[in-house]
Formats: C-alpha cells, sequence, structure tokens
C-alpha cells in the first residue's frame, strides 16, 4: 500500500482531510484526559468518604432517644443531639424536635422536606462518578480510534512497515485500556456511596415516622 490516507482520502473534500489532520494528533491527548477525570474522581471519592464517616450515626441509639421522650426531656434531648455528629439523621430528628408544637402532620411534612434537604448534601458530587463511570469507556474509545486511523496512516506512508503500524495500534489499545481502568472504580464508589446515602436516607425516614407516631400516641392520651 504505498498511498497514504491522506491521498487516498484527498477525494473526499477539504473536511475529511481536516479532521484527518485532528486525528493524526494522536491518542495521548485522550490519555491525558482520562488521567485528570480519574485524578478528579479520587479527590472525591476521598473527600466523600471523609464526609460520610464523620456524619455516620448510631440509629438504633436515635430511635431509642424517641421512643424514651416524654414533655420534660425534649430541652434535653435537643442538647444531645447538638453535640452528635451532624448527619442526616441528627440534624433532621433535631428539627423535628424543635417543631413539636405545630403538631404531628406538620411536623412530618417539616422533616420529610428537610431529609430532601439533607440529600443535597449527601448526593453531592456523586453525578459526576456516574457521569465518569458510564462514559470514561467511549473516551477510550475515542482513543483507540483515533490509534487505528494513524496506523492506518502508518501503513500507507511506510509501505506497509509493520514497527510503523505497531505504535499506534498499541496506543489505541491503550486507550480503551485506560477508559476502562478509569470507569470501574468511579462505578463502585458510586454504588457505594448511593447505598451509604440510601441508607442513611431510610434511617431518617424510620426516626421521623417514629417520631410523628409517639407525637399522636401523646395526644390520644
Amino acid at each position: 500500500m504505498s498511498a497514504s490516507l491522506s491521498s487516498i482520502l484527498l477525494a473526499n473534500g477539504w473536511l475529511t482531510l481536516k479532521l484527518l489532520g485532528i486525528a493524526k494528533t494522536g491518542a495521548e491527548w485522550v490519555l491525558w484526559l482520562l488521567v485528570i477525570l480519574g485524578v478528579i474522581a479520587t479527590f472525591i471519592a476521598v473527600e466523600r468518604i471523609l464526609f460520610y464517616n464523620k456524619h455516620k450515626a448510631d440509629s438504633q441509639a436515635l430511635r431509642q432517644l424517641v421512643i424514651s421522650l416524654d414533655g420534660g426531656n425534649i430541652d434535653a434531648a435537643i442538647t444531645t443531639l447538638k453535640a452528635a455528629a451532624p448527619g442526616m439523621e441528627v440534624n433532621v430528628l433535631s428539627y423535628g424536635l424543635q417543631q413539636l408544637d405545630k403538631g404531628g402532620r406538620a411536623v412530618e411534612e417539616l422533616m420529610n422536606g428537610a431529609i430532601a434537604r439533607e440529600m443535597e448534601r449527601y448526593d453531592k458530587s456523586l453525578w459526576y462518578l456516574a457521569t465518569l463511570g458510564n462514559n470514561a469507556p467511549f473516551i477510550g474509545l475515542f482513543g483507540t480510534v483515533l490509534g487505528v486511523i494513524m496506523a492506518f496512516d502508518a501503513m500507507g506512508e511506510g509501505g506497509g512497515d509493520q514497527a510503523a503500524v505497531m505504535g499506534p495500534i498499541a496506543e489505541a489499545l491503550i486507550a480503551t485500556g485506560v477508559g476502562l481502568i478509569v470507569a470501574i472504580p468511579a462505578v463502585v464508589a458510586f454504588n457505594i456511596f448511593k447505598q451509604n446515602v440510601k441508607a442513611a436516607r431510610t434511617n431518617t425516614e424510620l426516626l421521623t415516622r417514629t417520631l410523628v407516631a409517639h407525637m399522636f400516641s401523646e395526644e390520644d392520651k
């Protein structure tokens, strides 16, 4: 194959040749892009791990606190909660206890609103991990396409020289591998973090129902 890829595509027009020129820059920049995206994902994962560990609550102890409530120790319970880790369960329960004078239905609605507000904190930056996990393989595939284009061009210019072709092919395969290396940890981290968020929300909803049920039982006495 003596003609280069550029000469073969010459008949296809100016735009095709311009795009080919861009493709011939190689997949190196794609690899750097994946590395940068992976580093950002690592920082986000570490920050989320520290956040969830810092805001972890003892849900069973909080439920016992609600069950043991009576009119005389509500202020003491609020004080206890303020001293605890400021997680979703603690913040929502503390907010609900401060609104007890509004009645059971109102407290339930207010606490549900507080849960929605807390979810924004708990879901922070998880969209990035999900997006990266879904799209990093495609970015790597794009680098693979660039490498294959370079291999065909080298094959045309080198007249089938194996050494000139193998370099771009290797670069293409590396791009695919790096895309998967970046994507898989991002997906795993996202799923683990979403399980933490789901558990915190479930525990908070249980505390909400426990407090509201306690209030209605007190009202019925």
